[in-house]
């Protein structure tokens, strides 16, 4: 087996792939029974799936920041979407690589301002960017910005110009390339062509949909319920008429073709939705219904360019010194305890998808069982590419369990949600050790949970406080004080001084 040494003349390429709110639970590899990503299940099958990768603040802007950088909220500085502005000044993976002899570049969604540095080219999408004609906003070697939009899809026109650049590449010197797709982000709005592929799909309510949240003060006051908050005009595309849908932003851009394709497609939908009158449990699982053709069409729409991406490697000899890395920046609700959407602590959101591939480093069809988070990301690309890790990098470096030296690389994973906005979710913060995990919520909800997870994995028992595991809770109480003092989390800190 080769390890980075092997590289020394030759340095890798490295492709990374970052979706959107994309769930593990939706994906071939991971077990999925109802989802088609046969280009997500080719990178598995050729290389690692990870089941136990984690997110340290699962909401889009922040967990690109923790990418980018390998260091948590609390000293990148980008806590939440609201009120933090990113710091492009602050040192990166992709500027060591770049300064390493890299050519660097990042296409598509980054959700981090503008103003990229390190890279030699980006054309990134303003903000959370449109599924329909995307603006853009493009920079060559550091000079002046030009913004365009072009017609099409999203996912198409960012794979179009990934490879675009890759076609203007020295082969002959290393790349790292970031793709950022904008799917699966909410609306979930699919690619004309994938209209119906999951219409009729018998697709099982998760056990969870009805949880009564009766041990979870936090879960019970969120805003996330496909049943009270999922909108029926601006997520479910369910307008009265199409004045109304022309009204709404994500339809304004669109041209008359366009328009009228998911005007023909979500017409009889609503039509029959009116004639049959639902209410109660029934329309609550008639929209959970619709949200999850909706998601799975727009993920097939993202898998098929990750397709064009993988053939495009191996069509011009690229694939064998390449490490492709495919992630979402949080995971996501697919229904479970009633929800849409992430931010909580709870697996669902905490856990993201990881596939990573590279033929002579990851041996095919591997699983890595060790506990990794996206801060660990750039000291392993560092160390991939034989480039000095910054002293200032929190993360720490996978490539042992890749090459098979190590099953693990730590044996806990901190987490730090910031927000209190959007959604109604509670900041809180915790730690997990895999078996257990402790999570301290505080602003709109003041209060601890502790979850044991062989016994509860669906997390629906809150055993803070319960005599029968104060040895536990003493022993988890100890393990987030520990990591709160070692990444110098001085916010949770003072938290957890007043009681």
């Amino acid at each position: 087996m080769l390890s980075f040494c092997a590289f020394a003349q030759n340095k890798p390429n490295i492709v990374v792939i970052i979706s959107d709110d994309h769930s593990y639970q939706t994906i071939g590899a991971y077990g999925s029974k109802i989802a088609n990503t046969p280009n997500l299940d080719r990178i598995a099958s050729e290389g690692a799936t990870f089941t136990k990768g984690y997110v340290t603040n699962s909401i889009c802007g922040p967990s690109r920041a923790s990418l980018l950088t390998g260091k948590y909220s609390n000293k990148n500085g980008f806590k939440d979407n609201e009120t933090s502005n990113f710091n492009h000044g602050q040192n990166s993976f992709v500027k060591e690589l770049h300064n390493n002899g890299y050519q660097t570049a990042w296409i598509g969604k980054i959700h981090l301002g503008r103003k990229l540095e390190g890279f030699d080219y980006y054309s990134i999408l303003p903000g959370q960017g449109h599924y329909f004609n995307p603006d853009f906003i493009s920079s060559k070697n550091g000079e002046g910005e030009i913004q365009d939009r072009e017609e099409g899809y999203v996912a198409d026109i960012v794979t179009d110009r990934a490879l675009d650049w890759l076609d203007t590449q020295d082969k002959k010197e290393p790349f790292c390339l970031i793709i950022g797709h904008k799917n699966t982000h909410r609306t979930w709005m699919p690619a004309i062509e994938d209209f119906g592929k999951n219409d009729n799909k018998e697709i099982p309510i998760p056990e969870t949909f009805y949880d009564d949240y009766s041990t979870r003060k936090a879960a019970a006051v969120q805003e996330m319920s496909i049943d009270k908050d999922m909108q029926m005009g601006y997520d479910l595309k369910m307008f009265e008429n199409i004045e109304k849908m022309r009204e709404d932003g994500n339809f304004k851009r669109m041209n008359d073709e366009q328009f009228k394709a998911y005007v023909d497609y979500y017409k009889p939908i609503y039509e029959k939705l009116k004639h049959d009158k639902l209410s109660g449990k029934e329309l609550a699982e008639w929209k959970y219904h619709r949200y999850m053709v909706d998601y799975l069409n727009t993920a097939e729409s993202m898998d098929r360019n990750i397709g064009r991406v993988l053939d495009y490697l191996k069509e011009n000899k690229l694939d064998d010194n390449t490490l492709v890395l495919y992630l979402s920046d949080q995971g996501f609700y697919m229904g479970e305890h009633g929800w849409f959407d992430k931010r909580f602590m709870y697996e669902e959101s905490f856990r993201t998808p990881m596939l990573m591939k590279m033929p002579g480093l990851i041996k095919p069809n591997s699983k890595i069982e060790g506990m990794v988070s996206v801060v660990d990301i750039a000291p392993t690309f560092l160390e991939l590419a034989g480039t000095k890790i910054p002293k200032d990098i929190q993360g720490k470096s996978f490539l042992s369990l890749l090459n098979g030296k190590k099953k693990n690389i730590q044996d806990q994973i901190f987490y730090h949600y910031y927000e209190n906005g959007e959604h109604a979710v509670s900041p809180h913060f915790g730690v997990s050790d895999g078996r257990y995990k402790l999570i301290r919520f505080y602003k709109r909800v003041d209060g601890w949970e502790l979850f044991d997870l062989k016994s509860d994995p669906k997390e629906l028992k809150n055993i803070y406080g319960n005599p029968k595991y104060k040895k536990v809770q003493d022993k988890m109480l100890k393990l987030l004080n520990s990591e709160i003092d070692r990444l110098e989390d001085t916010e949770a800190k003072e938290i957890l001084s007043q009681g």
